[in-house]
Formats: structure tokens, C-alpha cells, sequence
């Protein structure tokens, strides 16, 4: 089957715990592709293979499994849960038809559930939801299908139902087949098929009948068909689940364990039956050269194209690019077009992908995810496609950074090896960042939480021997003035032979917060003669650079220069240069100077029991609450907060809301740092200065 009708690619997601990566590794064996059943607590997991992630047990790094099941290639994208690492989530959601959203039957619905669910949502995937860990203590099948519900809608329906929970978690039972599968203990897979418990008839008829419902609802002859009571055949059936599920009118939930192989095969079969292949997927959007909208559809007949959706760097390996093919075929030795950097990519041999493992192949076809290695220019997020007719994919945008530290070598001379290294891990990980501070001095690294640059810091030193230091940045205060000042600044030096002098009257007054710096030549009569004007303008803005107070910039001011006199010999643009800074330094002290801060832009959310919380540590942060907005069971708070107050808040939230808790951040103005405070920073500043010689 060439057309690609037999591909299966999607996507696992989850918040972190919930046991995606148990499910992976359940269905991995199986499927046959491992001979035990590796467990991400054991250390062996073939998908968590990094040492950071076998060192934290969670998913870092978004992996890939290629396999078979009955005939069918399955392409397994297993996806980080952790907010940290929800660039990696969100690029390889690009390259799924479909997306396994895991719940855990004991915590149920955490917040990077419902930001994977929206991701989902964004790019339009069908979906199926697996309640996972039915096996444990406290685990209620029941009371998490009412929370999904509840959350998600009544879209989502049980397909497959346990039979039992906790140490009582026997087996499952489909609802459709009205068939249960029961399994022994021995995590082997292994199961019988019975009859389903007379305690379930109920339940599994209700759902049986919310499912033909909802099968109906998707297709208008089935509807009237079953209106009028007409029995539909199993393949009317089979049609109407999966036309239900592509169109997102049925959203199936199944259940089962990971870690006890219980519920496993089942999912499978659901995934090979009723997951869209790539042609049932239907065409991707892109947009040409010129900019308008432009489809490939997935046939081996289309021109090639394909999304970039992972990077691998390696020191010794080089660069590893993962793509999802979406049109045409792709072949060995090949050169392709990259329409996002307009460069052209030569590769040598096609590797599908089982963890770290690669083998080669000698074709991709729409839908397969494959890597080619050493290529020169192509990042994640890239189009590449065929040179005559190139497209471009769009991909949602990433979310802003939200935790930042300054970074430095602790061996000097090792800044030039930091920016290459860092570089290459930014090349695997789209949501870091790396950025000189200009006013600060300092190198600054962001990313999305702690755990995101920790991480990001072991990876530095395992793959290319580079130990960093880390520490909080320098909040980048500015200096203004509230009042105003005439001044003389004079520069007057004799010596024995032609001397110095220059000198010059200014008027310093405040701006409006954001105008910056004004100049104004008022000179009449030639009192200063104008090729020395430029001069006085150079030295108030150097000066102005390392302010009064402080050392930071001053902004937000206009200065008039209205007098001055000069000396036809002794006067040069030296001598009016430092008169200018000098009048600068002694209007700044006159009129009234004070320190500004930057104020962050925040959105975060809450659910509705932690928003006092949330509020009163704003208030203590002399955050401004600007306004709540309601979604679902979450709110939105909207404030203005002082940076210097939240550099750490990635934690302090996580802390306050048990992980529930999410925010977006943004500098947005500057305002004047409240008086009690000023001090404080001010003799900070100078002992910083003293302690570097300045």
C-alpha cells in the first residue's frame, strides 16, 4: 500500500506523571519492537534515553518510534509533559495526523493537559484520550471520564471501559464489540476473551449508545438511518467512528496501564482502526512565494514537501534533522530546497528513527517522520520541499520565554566556546534563548522554567565539556529627572603651552517616559561657535549613559543649551566635549534625579481555588491587578508587576499552585522606583562598581 493509506503518525501528550511514556513503552513491546517491558523508573526506557531525563524520570526531549502492527507502519511520537519543555511539544504536534491525549486516572486533569489539548485544537488533530494508571491506588475511571467531560465536553465518550480498579484492575472491555479482555498479572500482554461482568452491562450499553449517537451525528444518511431505527451494519459503523473522529465530533476514550501491559493491544487496534492515515488526514496548508494559500495534498504524485520538527545536535555525529513528509517521496542522495533560508540541502541515506536508534530506508512516502543527517542550514520549524515548487508551512507560534539567567564561563576565556555550544543546543531546542544585554553587559539565557535551563546547563557540560556559572540578571534600571535646572558647565585647563576651555549653560528639564533624549541648540550671536555644539551634544550623551545616582542610564530628558563663551585659541571639541558632560553631571544633581524599573506585562493562570493566593502575592510583589477574565475552571489575571520582583516566579507559581499555574510575561514600561527602595539599590550599584574597579 504505497498510497500512505497504511501509515498511522501521532503524537502522545500529557502533563507530566501521567504515564505517557510507560504507555509508549507498553505499546512499543507489544508491538515487538523491545523484548521487555522497559520502565522510565528502571532507567531503561528506549524513548527517555538522554541522561537528564533518566537522571529527572520525566520526558525532556521529543522522541520517535517507526514500527509495525498488523501491517500498518506506526509512527510514535512521544512528547515532553513538562511546561518547561513545551517548544518541543508544540513543533512536534506539527508533524502528527492524530494525538493520544494520556490522563491520570488517580490526579486526572493537570494544566499542561489543557495546553496540549488546545495545542490540539489549534492544528485541528483528531484524538483519541488513554486514562492511564488504572492499576493504582485511588484510581476512578468513573470520576476522571466526568472530569474530561467536564472540561473537554461531551464529545468524549468511552470506547473501552475497565473492569476493575486499583489491585482489582483485571481487564477492559470494549463497548462497541461489547467483548472484555482479561488479562493475568504478569505484565506479559497476554489476555482471554470473555464474556464482559453483568455488573458493566449497564454502563457499556449507555455508552454504546452515546457512541452510535455521536457515529449518526457525523453523517447525514447514518442519522436518518437511525432515527428511524434501522440497525447499522458493523462497516456503517466502523466509517461513522472514523469519520466522527476525524471531524472532532468524537473524541474515544480508552483505558488501560503502561506499566502493568494491561489495555495495550486494545489501543493499538483502536489507533490502526480509526486513527486517520495521511490521506484520510486530508491536505496541508502552505503559502508560496507570493504569499498566497496553497494545499499539498498527501499522494506520492505532489511535489516533495516536508516540515522540519525536531533538531539533533551531537558533537561527534553532527546535526540530525526530523521531518514529517506531507507530499511526494522522498529518496536517498537527494538534494531538496529549503523555502524558509531559500538554500539548497544535499543528504545522503533516510533514517527512520526507534529512540536513539536509526535505520536506513529507501523511501518516504506522506506521512512518514524520518532523519537525515549533516545539513548545513535547516532548522526546526523549515520548510523543505521541491525547488520548483516551493511552499512554505506555517507553524503556531511559540510561547514567550519566562526564566532567565545570566550566564558566564568559569574559565575565563571560554565566552566564545559558550555562544557556539549554546547554539548548538538551541538549534535541537527552539524555545531557548541566548542575547547579549546591552545596558547589563551581561549574556542572558531564557527558556521556560528552571528545570528547562538546569537541563539545559548538563547538556552544555556532557556534550561539549563547557561549565558554566549562573546567576540572577542585573535588572536594567534607567535614571530620569522630576525637575528642572540651569547649570554652567566649564572646562577651563592652563598649561604651558596652548591650553583648554570650553564653556557652556544648559537647561535640563524632564520628558514624557518613553521620549527619550531631546537636544536643543538655542545658541545666538555665535557665543559658541557651531562646529563646538555637536561636541557639548556628545558629551551629555556619553555622561548621561552612566547617570548620577547609580551608573545607569538617564532617559527621558531634554536639555536647551542656551549660552556659553569660548577661546579663539585655547577651545576645542575636547574642551566643550567635557564642559557639555560636566554641566550634564551638575543639572542631573539639581533637578531632582530618581531611579526607574521595569514593569513586566503578566498573564497568568490559575485555577478558580488558588486565585486569592495568586493575587495576595502580587500585592506583595507592588504588583497592580489590571483585570481577571474567566476560561472554564481557570482564571486570568492580568498585572503589572516590578521585574525585580519576579525573576523567580516560574517557581514561586508552581509552588503556590501545586504546577496547576501558568504565566506569560513581557516588559511593558518603566516607573519610579518607590523611594524606600531607592537606597537600597543605589548602594548595591555602588559596591557592585567598587568591587569591579570602576
Amino acid at each position: 500500500m504505497k498510497n500512505g493509506s497504511n501509515i498511522r503518525t501521532f503524537a502522545l501528550v500529557a502533563h507530566t506523571g501521567a504515564g505517557k511514556t510507560s504507555l509508549a513503552e507498553a505499546l512499543l513491546y507489544t508491538a515487538g519492537v523491545t523484548t521487555r517491558l522497559n520502565k522510565v523508573d528502571q532507567g531503561n526506557s528506549l524513548l527517555d534515553y538522554e541522561p537528564e531525563e533518566i537522571k529527572r524520570k520525566i520526558t525532556i526531549s521529543t522522541s520517535f518510534c517507526t514500527f509495525e502492527w498488523n501491517k500498518h507502519i506506526f509512527n510514535l511520537i512521544d512528547t515532553p509533559g513538562d511546561f518547561n519543555f513545551i517548544g518541543d511539544m508544540q513543533m512536534a504536534l506539527h508533524g502528527a495526523d492524530g494525538v493520544i491525549v494520556v490522563v491520570d486516572a488517580v490526579d486526572g486533569i493537570k494544566v499542561q493537559t489543557e495546553k496540549a489539548w488546545e495545542l490540539a485544537d489549534a492544528l485541528e488533530h483528531p484524538r483519541f484520550i488513554f486514562i492511564s494508571k488504572i492499576d493504582r491506588e485511588r484510581a476512578d475511571f468513573q470520576k476522571t471520564v466526568d472530569e474530561i467531560v467536564a472540561n473537554f465536553g461531551d464529545v468524549c465518550v468511552p470506547l473501552i471501559v475497565p473492569v476493575g480498579a486499583g489491585e482489582d484492575f483485571k481487564g477492559v472491555v470494549n463497548v462497541l464489540e461489547q467483548k472484555a479482555y482479561m488479562y493475568g498479572d504478569d505484565e506479559s500482554g497476554k489476555f482471554e476473551v470473555t464474556e464482559p461482568p453483568a455488573d458493566l452491562a449497564d454502563l457499556v450499553e449507555q455508552y454504546r449508545e452515546q457512541i452510535m449517537e455521536r457515529v449518526a451525528e457525523s453523517d447525514d444518511e447514518l442519522l436518518e438511518k437511525y432515527l428511524e431505527g434501522e440497525a447499522l451494519t458493523p462497516e456503517e459503523i466502523e466509517g461513522g467512528i472514523k469519520k466522527a473522529i476525524i471531524s472532532q465530533k468524537l473524541i474515544p476514550i480508552a483505558c488501560g496501564s503502561g506499566v502493568a501491559n494491561k489495555g495495550i493491544a486494545q489501543l493499538l487496534n483502536l489507533i490502526e482502526k480509526y486513527f486517520p492515515s495521511p490521506v484520510e488526514r486530508g491536505p496541508r496548508k502552505a503559502t508560496d512565494p507570493a504569499g498566497n494559500e496553497v494545499e499539498r495534498a498527501p499522494s506520492e504524485e505532489e511535489p516533495f514537501s516536508a516540515l522540519v520538527i525536531k533538531t539533533l545536535s551531537d558533537p561527534y555525529a553532527g546535526r540530525l534533522t526530523i521531518m514529517r513528509v506531507f507530499s511526494g517521496k522522498l529518496v536517498p542522495d537527494s538534494t531538496v530546497y529549503n523555502s524558509s533560508k531559500q538554500t539548497r540541502e544535499r543528504f545522503g541515506n533516510i533514517l527512520t528513527l526507534q529512540g536513539k536508534t536509526q535505520k536506513p530506508v529507501q523511501e518516504a512516502l506522506p506521512g512518514s517522520i524520518v532523519a537525515v543527517a549533516k545539513l548545513k542550514d535547516t532548522a526546526t520549524g523549515d520548510t523543505l520541499c521541491d525547488e520548483k515548487n516551493p511552499v512554505i508551512f506555517k507553524t503556531l507560534p511559540l510561547p514567550p520565554v519566562v526564566y532567565s539567567l545570566a550566564i558566564e564561563p568559569k574559565t575565563r576565556g571560554d565566552e566564545e566556546k559558550i555562544f557556539s555550544s549554546l547554539a548548538r543546543l538551541m538549534e535541537e531546542d527552539v524555545a531557548l534563548k541566548l542575547e547579549r544585554n546591552d545596558e547589563t553587559k551581561e549574556m542572558v539565557i531564557s527558556g521556560m522554567g528552571e528545570i528547562h535551563i538546569e537541563a539545559t546547563v548538563e547538556k552544555l557540560q556532557r556534550k561539549y565539556g563547557v561549565e558554566v556559572n549562573l546567576r540572577l540578571p542585573k535588572v536594567p534600571y534607567k535614571e530620569t529627572i522630576k525637575g528642572k535646572a540651569r547649570v554652567q558647565g566649564k572646562y577651563k585647563k592652563q598649561t604651558g603651552g596652548r591650553g583648554q576651555y570650553g564653556d557652556c549653560w544648559i537647561e535640563m528639564e524632564p520628558l514624557p517616559r518613553g521620549e527619550g533624549f531631546q537636544f536643543v541648540d538655542k545658541i545666538v550671536g555665535g557665543v559658541i561657535p557651531k562646529q563646538f555644539i555637536p561636541a557639548v551634544e556628545k558629551g551629555i550623551v556619553e555622561a548621561a549613559q552612566e547617570g548620577v545616582l547609580a551608573g545607569y542610564p538617564m532617559i527621558d530628558f531634554k536639555v536647551d543649551l542656551v549660552d556659553g563663551s569660548y577661546h579663539s585659541v585655547d577651545s576645542s571639541e575636547l574642551a566643550f566635549k567635557i564642559a557639555g558632560s560636566m554641566a550634564f553631571k551638575k543639572a542631573a544633581m539639581e533637578a531632582k534625579p530618581t531611579l526607574l524599573e521595569p514593569i513586566m506585562y503578566m498573564e497568568i493562570v490559575v485555577p478558580d481555588d488558588c486565585m486569592g493566593d495568586v493575587i495576595g502575592d502580587l500585592n506583595g510583589r507592588r504588583g497592580k491587578v489590571l483585570g481577571m477574565e474567566s476560561k472554564g475552571k481557570k482564571q486570568i489575571i492580568k498585572a503589572h508587576v516590578p521585574l525585580a520582583e519576579v525573576q523567580r516566579y516560574a517557581a514561586d507559581l508552581r509552588s503556590m499552585t501545586a504546577g496547576r499555574g501558568m504565566f506569560t510575561m513581557r516588559f511593558d514600561h518603566y516607573e519610579e522606583v518607590p523611594a524606600h527602595l531607592q537606597e537600597k539599590i543605589i548602594e548595591q550599584a555602588k559596591a557592585e562598581a567598587e568591587k569591579e574597579g570602576r
